[in-house]
């Protein structure tokens, strides 16, 4: 998952890292080059998907080997798994790959990525609230139900 964090050395710094624990990941940084399939496997995604990802440019700057095959880094599969919450959210990937441009042009776009992060943000408080309201409907049904009033 990508975070802001403040490094250190100066508070006024701003970094785009990925926070997933390392633990998390099959290879160690250094040793981590997946082919398409071990990254299918580990991501559940298919391998027409992660090609349509780096065409659109949503997952971009996939290393190659020599042979032209693709080798994915720890780094590749925690953006993975954040364009993953990102789906989740109900996001259009036409904002998705906004927000990964955005984080290719470097620092001097975190507003612009917080704003998209926060309209998203908004989106999903509405649709939960939307949730509780059906949520709330049913349980009354099914109680109606249960007290054999249906």
């Amino acid at each position: 998952m990508t975070v802001m964090e403040t490094t250190p050395e100066s508070t006024q710094t701003k970094v785009d890292v990925c926070a997933s624990a390392p633990e998390g990941h099959p290879r160690p940084d250094g040793q981590d080059r997946y082919t398409i399939s071990e990254v299918v496997a580990c991501t559940g995604l298919t391998a027409h998907t992660l090609r349509w990802y780096e065409r659109i440019g949503l997952l971009p700057d996939v290393d190659r080997s020599h042979t032209g095959q693709r080798r994915y880094s720890n780094r590749d599969l925690d953006w993975l798994a954040f364009v993953g919450k990102l789906r989740l959210t109900g996001m259009p990937v036409a904002h998705m790959v906004r927000y990964a441009e955005l984080v290719r042009l470097g620092e001097h776009t975190f507003d612009e990525r917080r704003e998209l992060l926060e309209s998203t943000r908004r989106d999903v408080l509405n649709r939960i609230a939307e949730l509780q309201d059906t949520l709330a409907v049913l349980d009354f049904k099914i109680d109606l139900y249960g007290r054999g009033n249906g």
